[in-house]
């Protein structure tokens, strides 16, 4: 059985509450046959002390968006599913407004997986590329 885009995205949205995402006000908002997208307001509560975004909260938002795809575009029923490694370039700062993070597939390895997760601001700009490196193991019985 074939989800819609809202049930994904309803599903992807229904594990924020008690989590870091729930923290960080992260929502996800479009999903595709390659890729998902959550964005995260940007205010002081994710800025570092010069009142712009904080890279920390950027790499949280990509790490989060990066594994909620491991959830849909895998077999997550059946395996476990982990971050191995994330990298970040942070390209522009940004003091206010929302950040929209998208991850699409790099390599969709049996065993590991790259994913590209590209940030950016409401009017398209590249503020952070970042790369995660999932493995996805057999689930014990």
């Amino acid at each position: 059985m074939k989800l819609t885009k809202e049930e994904i995205l309803k599903r992807c949205n229904a594990v924020v509450p008690n989590t870091l995402m729930e923290t960080l006000h992260i929502k996800y908002i479009d999903v595709g046959d390659d890729f998902l997208t959550a964005e995260m307001p940007v205010n002081s509560g994710v800025h570092q002390p010069d009142g712009v975004l904080h890279g920390g909260a950027m790499v949280a938002l990509a790490e989060s968006v990066g594994s909620a795809a491991c959830f849909i575009f895998l077999d997550a029923e059946n395996y476990m599913i982990r971050g191995l490694e994330i990298s970040a370039n942070h390209i522009k700062s940004i003091a206010s407004g929302k950040v929209f993070a998208t991850a699409t597939f790099l390599h969709k390895g049996k065993t590991t997986q790259v994913w590209n997760i590209l940030l950016k601001d409401e009017e398209g700009k590249l503020i952070s590329a970042c790369k995660l490196t999932t493995i996805c193991l057999p689930k014990k019985a």
